[in-house]
């Protein structure tokens, strides 16, 4: 946050332009004609296009303004907004609503990553459909070259966009003052649409004038005016709530209404519709190859923007531990949140181009536009209700009645949309189920494994495993035990990373920590125990917790935030920066571990399909240690232990094969390394939460 503290107001006013409004600032394009030349094709009348136009306006206002700009920026977690804050600040409350609240944002960022995907397609293509209008001979140029634009958009993502972000917020100002000369342009011809705008009167007495249907029609048309409001509060932690307010309320805001009265007057005027397209319709023909370009450089702009965030989401839910481990490139070292991720990429950019190939024109893709993100926009409210009743302190007679009416008018925004659902609302919808699925099943093997390894070093405390240190090093380096088996000092250094913190000798001892000693009968003279922790924060102040448990053994509990980037090898070599250890860490080797899922057949079919998928997850997820930077030159000192963790309809542990060579070796002698068998934990306990 010292970065938004050094820049000036205007400067980050000007980049949210940019990162923030280009999805909304771009449904101008699509969404008057959605109304009255879409699907639902509601009759050009003085009453409707009055009462359409108001009845965005109102939208723009009850959602945009109060809901985000206003309510939701309020709940920021360490200064950071969107559907995973709200799963942070959801997670420091143990109450019965908790679960099914983390459950459904869950859902929800599932339902983003279907956004993800149709808004660089609608965008692209409403920008580039004007040639319909400037050269109806060129309308079949316009689905290759918008398949061009958005292949080299995600093909140049990999580039990294630090030094043409810098023009972003520019030329989105220049689009925002177009729209609003453009309506000015028509609203002094017709200056009474003003009015009409503004009054509630207008949107109700068209609300209560049509039938059920199209009614149902019209909202959903609307309601394409105020997708990508969510991007308010998602990109909160880019720039501060003043630059994203101000962005709001000084340029965005009374743009979209100009243009939109605009638009509206147009139609009152009886003014003639080129190529089916409104929009291009109110340019003047001077300027419409212009126009445009400029509206294809703000949808790429909105696009991109788009892109960065599905990045950003998909960075937070794997630091957050809810989605498998993907490659993540930083595109620019002085900023963290610059970030490529090569599978989001790639499955965006083929996700799009189908779905421009698949529907053709923005009217059908329209219709597939909308359901996914009016259900983002109801969890959201629902969220916020039991955030100002448990975080905000507000009274329930308060709040009820609040966030109670703004998740009525989005349950009317989800029902609107379900007439969409047939026409390709399941697609956007269906993606976000897959990606729920996927958060859902991951999550689910993790708490699995988890169970595995509590279950594996119940009976053993890290004061155990130094105790036996220290008894091998009292005998000269050499112990034999009752089971004619011998352990050793080794003058080794071994960097164990772990994946839980330890604390003090009463800390249970690591599994991979457990499986060394056995297999190799061998204890390092110098050891660190590393554990990187990603907390539901943003950012930490502080990032290392350093113990010293018995002399030459360390533990390092090394924190960061879900927004930051831990890296192991980056936390090892400042750790020898500071001078904490001595020299005979120096030269040391890093022993990881990796699990091998093994899964048993006489599993219920449920469990066992969920068994399945998570395995496969697991084998496509990087492994943890490759996800906490330990490559390259690095992965010349690791050592990797197999981990084999068993899964049956008994229950789940860790399992280790033990060949005894005589029966009268089987007891266990307390005093050395002899494990107990792990039981099983029962089945009812593996399956709940």
């Amino acid at each position: 946050m010292a970065t938004l503290e050094r820049t000036s107001t205007a400067a980050l006013t000007l980049a949210a332009l940019g990162i923030i409004y280009g999805d909304i600032g771009t449904s101008p394009l699509y969404t008057m004609n959605e109304v009255f030349l879409g699907s639902g094709q509601l009759p050009i009348t003085p009453q409707n296009v009055a009462g359409a136009a108001s009845i965005i306006f109102w939208m723009l206002i009850l959602v945009v303004s109060f809901k985000y700009a206003f309510m939701a920026l309020r709940a920021d977690h360490e200064g950071e907004g969107g559907v995973f804050a709200l799963f942070g600040i959801m997670q420091q409350y143990k109450g019965r609503l908790a679960v099914p609240l983390s459950f459904m944002l869950m859902f929800a960022a599932g339902l983003l990553f279907g956004e993800g995907i149709i808004t660089p397609a609608i965008t692209v293509l409403s920008a580039v459909e004007g040639l319909k209008v400037a050269a109806p001979d060129l309308g079949h140029l316009v689905l290759p070259l918008v398949i061009t634009i958005l292949f080299l958009v995600f093909l140049f993502q990999k580039r990294g966009t630090a030094q043409v972000a810098k023009v972003y917020g520019p030329i989105m100002f220049v689009w925002f003052a177009s729209l609003a000369l453009l309506g000015i342009r028509q609203i002094v011809q017709y200056p009474s649409i003003l009015l009409d705008v503004i009054d509630p009167r207008s949107a109700t007495h068209l609300l209560f004038s049509i039938d059920g249907k199209s009614l149902m029609w019209l909202i959903g048309a609307a309601f394409l005016a105020i997708t990508g409001s969510e991007a308010l509060y998602a990109d909160l932690g880019h720039l501060g709530k003043r630059a994203v307010r101000m962005g709001w309320f000084a340029i965005v805001l009374p743009a979209l209404v100009l243009n939109y009265a605009g638009q509206g007057a147009y139609l009152l005027r009886g003014g003639a519709i080129h190529g089916n397209n409104l929009f291009f319709s109110i340019v003047p023909d001077i300027l419409l190859y212009p126009m445009i370009a400029l509206a294809t450089a703000a949808a790429i702009i909105a696009s991109v923007a788009l892109i960065f965030g599905i990045y950003s989401l998909t960075s937070q839910a794997i630091a957050l531990n809810l989605f498998p481990r993907l490659k993540i490139l930083h595109t620019n070292w002085r900023s963290r949140g610059q970030i490529y991720i090569p599978a989001i990429n790639w499955a965006l950019c083929f996700g799009s181009v189908s779905l421009v190939l698949i529907f053709g024109s923005v009217t059908r893709l329209a219709a597939a536009y909308g359901f996914a993100v009016a259900g983002v926009m109801l969890s959201t409210s629902i969220t916020l209700m039991a955030v100002s009743i448990q975080h905000w302190r507000w009274h329930p007679a308060l709040a009820v009645p609040v966030f109670g009416s703004l998740i009525l008018l989005d349950s009317g925004f989800v029902i609107a949309n379900s007439l969409k659902f047939a026409d390709g609302g399941y697609i956007p919808f269906s993606l976000g189920v897959c990606a729920f699925f996927i958060i859902a099943t991951w999550r689910w093997g993790r708490r699995i494994m988890r169970r595995a390894y509590d279950g594996y070093v119940a009976e053993r405390s890290l004061g155990w495993y130094l105790d036996i240190k220290k008894r091998v090093e009292d005998a000269g380096g050499i112990l034999h035990d009752s089971r004619r088996r011998s352990l050793a000092t080794i003058d080794r250094a071994v960097i164990f990373l772990i994946s839980r913190p330890i604390k003090n000798r009463e800390s249970r001892v690591p599994v991979k920590v457990r499986l060394h000693l056995k297999r190799l009968g061998a204890i390092p003279k110098n050891i660190l125990f590393l554990n990187i922790e990603v907390m539901p924060y943003a950012y930490v102040k502080r990032h290392y917790e350093i113990v010293e448990l018995a002399p030459h053994v360390y533990a390092v509990h090394a924190i960061f935030g879900f927004m930051e980037s831990p890296d192991a090898s980056k936390v090892i070599r400042d750790l020898y920066k500071r001078r904490l250890f001595d020299k005979g860490f120096r030269r040391c080797a890093i022993e990881v571990s990796e699990d091998e899922f093994i899964i048993d057949k006489d599993l219920p079919l449920r469990y066992y399909v969920l068994a399945r998928f998570f395995k496969y997850l697991y084998k496509v997820s990087l492994p943890r240690y490759r996800y906490f930077g330990l490559r390259g030159t690095v992965s010349a000192g690791l050592s990797k232990t197999v981990v084999p963790v068993r899964v049956c309809a008994r229950g789940v542990r860790i399992e280790i094969p033990e060949f005894p060579l005589h029966a009268e070796h089987d007891a266990i002698d307390p005093d050395t390394l002899e494990q107990i068998e792990p039981e099983f934990v029962p089945i009812r306990e593996m399956y709940r939460g």
